[in-house]
């Protein structure tokens, strides 16, 4: 299946997008419909489970191939990917399991998702100093902003692979190759671009997404990822049957984790979660992350200046080309931005409203690759006629 296939075939286009029958849904950003071919698999497991033991429906041999297929779509080793839920989870994981030494600080943008904010925040009551980065505009992070707040005590810096309101996506590589020269280390957030951009994770130390937004799987099914050269510095901060050795379950006097990063992975999983998020990485592959990328953007220049010329204010316009995302959120002035995407939704148009720290309202839009244009020109015609 190809983008060009779905775009030209509205049939195929509703059985493998279910949601397309029934309304234009372009918020990715927030929490996405599962494609029909995911559903599936979950229901599947469901009844297998129904009938037998639930592991039965699917096993090790089912997890380690999702954590083989994660690998792949984020350019890792598999030894390097644990399976633990949402990101939230991960990302905190990362920050209870790592020790910095007193005079440490890190370094994190308060503006992010809260997700990414407070797992940093609660290192303060451990002596860290969290450094709170300054940056021109809203979510716009750039390499100079990340170096300029970087010192020699600088142990970590944590980041949004890109930003939820702005659509700023981060240069991850080249602030990764700074940090990993000043032996500093790097953790990102990639829950809004893991999938539909391409990953290179040798170019940070740890990474966190959960699957239900762009990835296209059901909520509480993600990865962690940790390289393998600091998963000796990452300690274990939950203990359970899995990630502890017990031979036939019986409890050993001394702790011994797994040598791979299934060490972070304590006990019992989301069966049909991750059999629905195996499914759901596996047709990003077969369309391609890449084609992916190259029909967001399509998207993206297509659509805002439409948006400029009906008036309205679009946050990262001017974003440089590797800086641009799927998301794009807009304003104006004198408008209910909440009455306006409450009548959109009436109209089963289903974006997102955003507000920032000021209390500044965004509509935001997040199209995937099986959105049409005629899908987005319906979104833009509602607009012009309610305001």
């Amino acid at each position: 299946m190809t983008i060009a296939e779905l775009h030209q075939n509205e049939e195929l286009r509703n059985t493998e997008f279910p949601v397309t029958r029934n309304k234009v849904f372009m918020a990715h950003a927030a929490v996405c419909p599962l494609p029909r071919r995911v559903s599936q698999v979950m229901q599947r497991q469901a009844e297998q489970a129904a009938e037998d033991e639930q592991e039965q429906a699917f096993g090790h041999a089912d997890l380690k191939e999702t954590r083989m297929v994660a690998a792949e779509l984020i350019g890792a080793d598999s030894s390097e990917v644990a399976l633990v839920g949402p990101t939230s989870l991960g990302l905190s994981f990362i920050a209870a399991g790592l020790e910095f030494r007193r005079s440490a600080n890190i370094v994190i943008y308060y503006e992010d998702y809260p997700s990414n904010v407070y797992p940093w925040m609660a290192l303060a009551a451990k002596g860290v100093e969290v450094r709170l980065m300054n940056v021109s505009k809203l979510g716009r992070i750039r390499d100079i902003d990340v170096l300029g707040q970087i010192d020699e005590n600088t142990a970590l810096v944590a980041l949004a692979s890109c930003h939820f309101i702005s659509g700023w996506r981060i240069d991850y590589k080249s602030i990764g190759e700074v940090l990993r020269k000043r032996g500093i280390l790097f953790c990102v957030d990639a829950i809004q671009t893991l999938g539909v951009y391409p990953m290179n994770a040798k170019y940070v130390d740890f990474l966190a997404a959960d699957a239900h937004k762009w990835m296209l799987g059901p909520c509480a099914a993600g990865l962690l990822y940790v390289r393998q050269e600091v998963q000796s510095q990452l300690k274990p901060t939950v203990f359970g049957w899995h990630n502890v050795r017990c031979p036939d379950f019986v409890a050993q006097g001394e702790m011994k984790h797994p040598p791979d990063a299934r060490r972070y992975e304590a006990g019992s999983f989301n069966i049909a979660g991750y059999g629905g998020f195996k499914a759901s990485m596996e047709l990003l592959l077969e369309i391609g992350v890449e084609n992916i990328t190259n029909e967001l953007l399509r998207q993206r220049n297509r659509t805002i200046p439409k948006l400029q010329e009906q008036g309205w204010t679009v946050l990262s316009a001017d974003a440089p080309d590797k800086n641009q995302s799927g998301i794009v959120s807009f304003s104006r002035d004198n408008c209910d931005l909440v009455a306006l995407h409450a009548e959109l939704l009436k109209r089963k148009i289903e974006i997102s409203i955003r507000t920032d720290r000021e209390r500044q309202h965004y509509l935001r839009i997040s199209p995937h690759f099986y959105n049409t244009d005629r899908e987005m020109d319906q979104l833009l015609d509602a607009l012009k006629e309610l305001v």
